[in-house]
């Protein structure tokens, strides 16, 4: 059996190469999917085929999936990101692969935003295919949080527009782990989970994690989505991907993220990293 992880080079496709290694698979066994592969001469080192994968370029896909049998699409952030996966799938149906594995994004089939567009259509694209299928919806990545915090160690303040709600996030290690396990064995085939982590935090806790972590006061500021978005304006950004960002915290104000069920920690056989000790590893402190 081939595994097939795509993004390898970036933060969650190295980790699932290690998930991999851990459980065994050989490295000859692996094939590493990158944009550029001269950037991965150290997967090379390690026994993984490293191969031209470039969700945009068809042809790369073509060639990169010869002889796999399974792969993980792991979710592009292009800002036509749906067409490149789309892409991924049809070049995965016409290689024959065994399962697809995607990395989708939580509750698009419950709550409408922006971000979660993009994964809806890839999810149906992907049952339109007919291919036997994995979709893990992750939760938010703890190291999201690593920029906020970081800044707060200057300014004492955590600012955001997301309320009240809460955020059920994990540490990257934590959903490379149920990558490699849809990728290894059958207990996930065909089936579309909910991953998150245990325990579902406010943004008073993340302020309150970040001062343990930081040790100097950090507080939450709740802001509007329009100051937020000002803000991002005014801090360079343009007007659409200004909007965008704010409105990522305006899904999560409505509760895109606030679910757990513990899904996530069953198909990893742990429980997930808690919160603190994912920011303290992520800020490196």
């Amino acid at each position: 059996m081939t595994l097939f992880v795509s993004a390898a080079n970036g933060h969650l496709g190295r980790l699932v190469l290690d998930a991999l290694l851990e459980r065994g698979i050989s490295a000859s066994d692996i094939v590493a999917g990158v944009r550029t592969p001269a950037a991965a001469d150290d997967l090379a080192a390690r026994g993984i085929r490293v191969v031209e994968f470039d969700y945009a370029r068809p042809e790369t896909l073509t060639a990169g999936l010869e002889g796999v049998t399974r792969v993980l699409l792991i979710s592009g952030t292009d800002p036509d990101r749906a067409t490149g996966h789309r892409n991924v799938v049809e070049a995965a149906r016409a290689a024959g692969v065994e399962r697809l594995v995607y990395t989708s994004a939580p509750r698009v089939d419950e709550i409408e935003y922006a971000l979660g567009a993009d994964h809806l259509a890839t999810e149906r694209v992907i049952a339109a295919s007919g291919l036997d299928a994995t979709i893990l919806r992750n939760n938010w990545y703890t190291e999201n949080y690593v920029d906020a915090v970081s800044r707060a160690a200057e300014s004492g303040v955590i600012v955001a527009a997301a309320g009240d709600a809460r955020v059920a996030s994990a540490s990257r290690r934590d959903y490379a782990d149920a990558a490699a396990v849809a990728l290894t064995t059958d207990d996930l085939a065909g089936r579309t989970l909910e991953l998150a982590g245990d325990v579902a935090w406010t943004y008073d806790e993340l302020a309150a994690a970040a001062s343990e972590v930081l040790g100097r006061e950090v507080v939450y500021q709740p802001v509007t989505v329009e100051q937020l978005t000002a803000g991002l304006e005014q801090a360079g950004l343009d007007a659409g991907t200004a909007a965008f960002v704010a409105g990522i915290d305006e899904a999560i104000s409505r509760g895109v993220l606030s679910q757990t069920d513990g899904t996530l920690a069953r198909v990893i056989g742990r429980p997930t990293t808690p919160f603190v000790e994912g920011l303290r590893a992520a800020l490196g402190r």
